[in-house]
């Protein structure tokens, strides 16, 4: 069974406006991420990711709040399915997750 990609390598992957997608990296590439956008002046930030990855956006988020922004609140978290089509050619169901922090 071959394995989703979520990112490419590199600095951590942000798309759109304010939003970082989890992938492989260590946790701490992507507080970065976010505390980069919340020092250019940003009310809130979406944290993206699926599949195993899932665990690693909870843990960022966590940190975020308990180590670096303390006053951030937790605005929305949005949990979905997307179905992917692996290499084989068979379609497969991943679980999602949008968790968006916002700065007061």
């Amino acid at each position: 069974m071959a394995e989703e990609k979520t990112e490419p390598e590199g600095t951590p992957t942000t798309s759109g406006e304010n939003v970082v997608l989890i992938g492989r990296k260590p946790i701490m590439n992507y507080v970065l991420a976010c505390l980069t956008f919340f020092n250019s002046g940003a009310k809130q930030v979406t944290i993206k990711a699926r599949g195993r990855a899932i665990s690693r956006a909870v843990d960022t988020v966590e940190l975020l709040r308990r180590a670096f922004v303390k006053d951030a609140a937790l605005q929305k978290i949005s949990i979905g399915t997307e179905q992917v089509e692996r290499t084989e050619g068979q379609k497969s169901n991943v679980s999602t997750i949008e968790i968006t922090l916002a700065k007061p």
